[in-house]
């Protein structure tokens, strides 16, 4: 009876049977090979979108980022560029100038991006929070007594006057405010909003603003 015959393969002119010690090195040699291409197209890949975030990035960081002359003037083009197709080439181009950095300059990038998204989610918290206090000093009887026990150094008579101001100029209602009616809001209104934001932002208010809130 004929022997069935090995099922395998052959490598440079060799026999590898399947499942032998040669089969398995040579599998686990190319596997190796795979994980690092796809390793690198990653990696090609979130340097490209580092590159594009450089894009967005506020002139000041950019500047102290002491990027090679090269990318600096690719990323100007880039935003020149309103072409969808001549975009992404250039973003290509930009994606293979950032393969060339090296790591300190990649961190110092990464970093600057850090830097900026924090700044933004805290200018964004601060707008909310002045926001708040503006939409309650009208709309509550006792939120000026809070505000007034938070900052004393706030000059009352003119907030009561803005906020007396403001209720004149009535708020408008939610229905209309849902149906796009809103009126446009007074002068009042606007003013109790910058009068909170700066004192908010006002560096001496952080420690005053922390004892009244341990005192209650």
């Amino acid at each position: 009876m004929a022997r069935k015959p090995k099922r395998g393969y052959f490598v440079r002119g060799q026999f590898v049977a399947e499942g032998s010690e040669l089969d398995l090195e040579l599998k686990t040699e190319l596997r190796g090979q795979e994980t690092s291409k796809s390793e690198l197209k990653r990696e090609s890949a979130e340097l490209q979108k580092l590159g594009e975030a450089l894009l967005g990035l506020r002139p000041a960081l950019l500047e102290g980022l002491a990027l090679p002359d090269k990318l600096a003037e690719a990323l100007a083009e880039a935003a020149r560029i309103s072409d969808f197709e001549g975009r992404r080439r250039q973003m290509q181009f930009i994606g293979k100038l950032m393969r060339g950095l090296d790591e300190p300059t990649l961190q110092s990038v990464r970093d600057a991006l850090e830097e900026q998204r924090k700044g933004s989610a805290g200018e964004a918290v601060a707008l909310h929070l002045a926001e708040k206090w503006r939409d309650d000093l009208i709309g509550k009887e006792e939120a000026l007594q809070q505000w007034l026990s938070a900052y004393p150094q706030t000059d009352t008579q003119q907030l009561r006057a803005l906020i007396r101001q403001a209720r004149k100029d009535g708020a408008p209602g939610q229905d209309a405010l849902s149906k796009g009616l809103a009126p446009r809001q007074g002068r009042a209104y606007r003013e109790i909003f910058q009068l909170v934001k700066q004192q908010l932002s006002a560096p001496a208010n952080a420690s005053d603003s922390q004892e009244h809130t341990h005192g209650h």
